[in-house]
């Protein structure tokens, strides 16, 4: 008796998994079989502002930066500034000790001999025409020619005594000008760099080479941005365009700045064409930018100011036309309508609307979710 009622307990068991069994795949081909509803979020068209804009990297840089040379060969004797420091123009920068090259410093030495010894003849021979002037023996034009052949004797010894100091010391102590062997600053500003240390030797600045730089100077209260625009921007920015400059070192804070030029020549660089534009800065008191400062001006290059906008991601396009689906229904389902508007400037985010739409007017968005 047990075993038949268990078996019969065993059969309507499996008989109730069935009928659950069917029960669920017939509620799960039902829901299947149900259409689907699609619920889109509601956006309306808001007042604002369109710009178009490119971005240009490069460095700020002064715009008057000077290399300070050397007019003289020699070791640099002394250093009286370093970097950072402020000069004024003419101020002393640094001291060389001239080293003579021999065969010039012998030849200057040989020259001032000679003259001396020619000095001395004529002088001789001058005090004797003088005597004889004044006793009446010898003519005034003589004794003039001999006055003047001393005069020139004792010019040409000045001279050669000059070029054998210029030679031996870097200035003739009768010259009226500085001495080559003080190097100055030739613009007022800030010394950005020093290359050179107490000991090194020092070419001067001639014809045939540039000399050794001393010192580079430059005016820190006139910066510029230099920087380069691809060739598919390069037709729609001109000088005069104004610039907000964005330096990353500085916490990324922002300069205004103002376009002053733009190359009509491009240069190749990393398969691209690009082209080279600079910037005046405004830099206010408080700030204070070092030169070579890696930056990023951002250039408007179109703008609409208190348009219509939407998202561009809400208008469909099809050719040379736009579209937007209106609502028409919100419950108990969203219905829409297709409506056709005109555009205008776009950033990528948001688009200006011309026409077909108005401030109260409702479009579908994204997809929000999906119920059967």
């Amino acid at each position: 008796m047990k075993n038949q009622i268990v078996k019969k307990g065993l059969r309507f068991v499996l008989l109730g998994c069935v009928g659950i069994a069917v029960v669920g795949t017939f509620v799960f081909l039902w829901k299947k079989a149900q259409p689907v509803k699609t619920t889109y979020q509601i956006v309306q068209p808001s007042t604002g502002d369109i710009a178009t804009k490119t971005v240009a990297t490069g460095n700020v840089e002064p715009r008057h930066e000077v290399e300070i040379k050397p007019q003289i060969s020699g070791i640099i004797a002394e250093l009286k500034k370093e970097a950072g420091d402020m000069v004024q123009n003419g101020e002393i920068i640094a001291v060389i000790k001239v080293i003579p090259e021999m065969v010039q410093l012998n030849s200057s030495e040989s020259r001032v001999n000679v003259a001396e010894i020619s000095l001395r003849q004529v002088e001789e021979l001058f005090n004797r025409d003088k005597a004889l002037f004044e006793q009446g023996v010898i003519s005034r034009e003589e004794y003039e020619k001999s006055e003047a052949d001393y005069l020139k004797a004792k010019e040409e010894k000045a001279t050669a005594q000059s070029e054998l100091e210029i030679v031996r010391d870097g200035i003739s102590r009768n010259s009226d000008v500085a001495s080559t062997t003080q190097i100055r600053s030739t613009i007022s500003g800030m010394i950005l760099d020093i290359p050179v240390k107490v000991g090194n030797s020092v070419i001067q600045s001639n014809n045939f080479n540039d000399g050794t730089t001393i010192a580079t100077v430059a005016d820190m209260n006139d910066m510029i941005f230099k920087g380069n625009v691809d060739e598919t921007e390069i037709g729609r920015i001109h000088t005069g365009m104004p610039i907000n400059l964005t330096i990353g070192a500085m916490e990324s804070r922002s300069f205004p700045a103002n376009l002053e030029y733009v190359s009509p020549k491009g240069v190749e660089k990393n398969g691209a064409i690009q082209f080279e534009i600079k910037a005046a800065i405004s830099i206010p008191d408080d700030a204070f930018v070092r030169a070579g400062y890696s930056a990023n001006a951002e250039i408007v290059l179109k703008e609409a100011k208190g348009v219509l906008t939407i998202p561009e991601s809400t208008v469909e396009f099809s050719g040379d036309s736009a579209f937007v689906y209106l609502l028409k229904q919100e419950t108990p389902e969203q219905l829409f309508e297709k409506k056709r508007i005109e555009t205008g400037l776009s950033d990528g985010i948001n688009i200006e609307v011309k026409q077909g739409l108005t401030a109260q007017d409702k479009i579908r968005g994204a997809e929000v979710e999906q119920t059967k």
